[in-house]
């Protein structure tokens, strides 16, 4: 089995890209019971933190030290988030789907954000609207998006996009995290790999160096299970 923590922006477009890449990849190499019988587990999990902050402001040109914007831009993001728990709430198929829409229409046409935007992309989805408002204002949802955030802290995950891979083809106690560019690239060869060495990309093989592994500008890191 291959378990997949994906932490990504819910309103950006290179993330939108990222994950389609890496959904069109499982679909074909693992979507049929005929191929190596594995079976994939995702988890998408909003990230919003300073640094997330910063690095979208530098991405759209904004100085980093106009305070308004980044306040404006926390606020929406983190709804953004919001919007996104409560739909993972009516399963994670929906969650998916919610996400990729609001990805799309954001980030890459270019739609203001707004609850009403989210609430329209969730019932063009199938979504049980009414329940998606109402799990929406709950405590729940906040709840389990302080969960995703403590995750991210206790994996070392300051940037999006970013994914931690644990292959449990071996008995291997860490999963690895990848960050930074190609990173739909270097989930597809973690999710080939085929020996237990984990040797990957050019037969570079990581080192342990006790409970947190690097190998320096390959931006890959072991992380301890």
């Amino acid at each position: 089995m291959i378990e997949i923590y994906l932490f990504v922006n819910p309103l950006g477009k290179y993330c939108f890209n990222m994950e389609r890449q890496l959904l069109q990849f499982i679909e074909e190499e693992y979507g049929t019971t005929n191929l190596k019988n594995k079976k994939v587990q995702f988890r998408f999990l909003p990230l919003v933190n300073l640094q997330t902050i910063g690095d979208v402001m530098q991405t759209r040109g904004v100085d980093r030290q106009d305070l308004e914007e980044r306040n404006n831009l926390f606020s929406t993001i983190y709804s953004a988030s919001l919007d996104c728990k409560a739909a993972q709430f009516q399963g994670k198929k929906k969650g998916r789907q919610f996400l990729i829409k609001l990805q799309e229409a954001v980030g890459c046409k270019d739609i203001p954000y707004s609850q009403a935007l989210s609430e329209e992309l969730f019932a063009s989805i199938g979504g049980d609207l009414a329940m998606f408002k109402e799990d929406r204002q709950s405590e729940f949802v906040k709840e389990a998006f302080f969960s995703d955030q403590k995750i991210a802290r206790e994996m070392g995950i300051t940037k999006h996009p970013s994914a931690v891979v644990y292959n449990y083809a071996y008995d291997c106690d860490f999963g690895v995290l990848v960050e930074g560019t190609n990173t739909a690239h270097r989930i597809q060869e973690l999710c080939k790999v085929t020996d237990e060495s984990y040797q990957i990309f050019t037969g570079q093989q990581l080192h342990t160096t006790g409970s947190k592994f690097t190998t320096g500008a390959s931006h890959l890191s072991l992380l301890s299970n």
